[in-house]
């Protein structure tokens, strides 16, 4: 899901949130909280880019043209760059270590994390069952490039 998602999909969250539990915070300030949590996770997408490409073209790409990170997402990264099972994973072990560390201070507050991370996770769930025809197709292109690089002769 693209970031603008992310956030309509926090502030309703948020909303329902603070209406049902005992956020610590005023309710425009724990939907504010929401919409910032429920995008920012998304941040660690340049880290895997870079530890699956090895460089981070993706990151350079959004400091040399600010506009793609807020109109043009898809430009961000290349095919290849981020695989969807990489981007849930990294999602889960960040929000495991966010909401156990906020349990220590605010279980309220890191009841609501939680619940604004799981509906992030769950809209990427949806949007990835959405566009699993394209991602078959890339990693096809992806093993079939593999497959190209495998059978060429060493120099």
């Amino acid at each position: 899901m693209y970031s603008r998602d992310h956030a309509i999909v926090s502030v309703a969250v948020g909303g329902a949130g603070v209406a049902v539990l005992p956020v610590p915070l005023p309710w425009w300030a724990a939907v504010g909280y929401a919409v910032v949590v429920g995008v920012a996770i998304d941040f660690d997408h340049f880290a895997v880019a870079r530890l699956e490409t090895g460089d981070w073209a993706a990151l350079r790409r959004c400091l040399r043209n600010p506009k793609i990170a807020v109109l043009d997402q898809e430009d961000i990264f290349d095919p290849q760059d981020l695989w969807p099972l990489q981007r849930l994973l990294s999602h889960h072990l960040i929000g495991g270590v966010v909401v156990f560390g906020l349990w220590l201070v605010s279980e309220p507050l890191a009841l609501f994390t939680a619940l604004v991370l799981y509906a992030h996770v769950l809209g990427d769930l949806v949007w990835d069952n959405y566009l699993l025809e394209t991602y078959r197709e890339q990693h096809a292109r992806a093993a079939e490039s593999v497959s190209d690089d495998d059978s060429e002769p060493a120099e």
